[in-house]
């Protein structure tokens, strides 16, 4: 279990090492000037040597392997820098849009795997193919609707039409639920549709069968014995769409106009504000990364073979020896036209 820990530990810190490398390297190769951008483009009422000495202060002036050692550096020791735009520094604004982000965030996963599952477990367990066909086309058509326009429909019919919550703004839990299940929608989906494929594959193994075989209900056995051996796949959904989750936020808070770090991240690619970028993304990459990693020490629980099985070695087959030389036999006279 230590060795098993120790390996998924050093994938984190090598995620996060590739996350921040790339974001760095895709930011600077994109055309512009951050600092230009800072005076909207019109750089006019700005003389050369201060916008020099701009890009001075903010590091931008040096060779570009520098500003990675140096910047990499700083992350290491949790100072992310300051803003190009407004001087603030980026753990700050992240501190403050983080919490927004995570209320909707957090809503969207918990709805998504009680209906996920909840869906694929009754569309398994019934024994209605009607209802089970109905039910295991659901989450297909869940993942092929678009976010922002089911975001609009949820406005439209429950802000406006029904006005039940707030269409915008950060107005207390009543502006999390449109968001949250604008979010969970596709998360849902592919849930219900890794788990619903499990299942079927799962009720069908022979150890089923020797259950219900000696008694057991199918309830228990769908929900102690198959659920749990076709939990895995879906759990590695969950921790996957946790990038989704936090890439969809960026569209949903744009939608319901509301202030977190998909707003933030917006703003800050389009005014190229570096720092705050990377800051960001490599937020981001440390959630992704610990969500992983905690869906990694729970896969043992579930199947301990994952651990014991992980680097079992075959002992080699013993040497086979040789047979044993049959000594010639003696030879026997045979007399001349004779037969032995």
């Amino acid at each position: 279990m230590t060795r098993y820990l120790a390996r998924r530990l050093l994938l984190a810190v090598g995620v996060l090492w590739a996350a921040y490398t790339v974001t760095f390297l895709i930011l600077f190769a994109l055309p512009g000037d951050p600092v230009s951008i800072m005076y909207g483009g019109d750089s006019s009422d700005i003389t050369p040597e201060q916008l020099d000495a701009l890009r001075a202060q903010h590091g931008l002036d040096q060779l570009l392997p520098v500003q990675y050692v140096t910047q990499l550096g700083h992350a290491l020791q949790g100072d992310l820098g300051s803003s190009v735009v407004n001087g603030q520094p980026v753990t700050r604004l992240i501190a403050d849009a983080l919490p927004p982000t995570a209320q909707i965030a957090g809503s969207a996963l918990v709805l998504a795997i009680l209906v996920g599952g909840g869906l694929a477990v009754i569309a398994t367990a019934t024994r209605s193919r009607r209802l089970s066909g109905f039910l295991l086309s659901l989450p297909p058509l869940g993942v092929a609707i678009p976010s922002f326009w089911f975001g609009l429909t949820l406005v439209q019919w429950f802000s406006f039409e029904i006005p039940l919550f707030p269409a915008l703004g950060n107005q207390g839990f009543a502006s999390v639920v449109l968001p949250a299940i604008t979010l969970a929608l596709p998360t849902s989906a592919l849930i219900a549709q890794m788990l619903s494929r499990s299942l079927l594959h799962t009720l069908r193994e022979p150890y089923v069968d020797t259950a219900l075989a000696k008694g057991a209900g199918r309830t228990r056995v769908h929900l102690r014995h198959a659920l749990r051996n076709a939990a895995l796949p879906a759990l590695t959904v969950t921790g996957l769409v946790i990038g989704g989750l936090l890439s969809g936020a960026v569209v949903t808070e744009t939608v319901f106009s509301r202030a977190g770090l998909g707003r933030l991240t917006a703003t800050s690619v389009a005014a190229q504000d570096i720092p705050v970028v990377q800051g960001v993304v490599l937020v981001a990459a440390t959630v992704y990364v610990l969500v992983n990693l905690l869906i990694d020490v729970i896969y043992p629980l579930l199947d301990p073979r994952i651990v014991t099985g992980a680097r079992r070695r075959v002992a080699p087959p013993a040497p086979v020896a040789p047979p044993a030389s049959t000594p010639a036999p003696d030879r026997v006279a045979v007399p001349a036209g004779g037969t032995r």
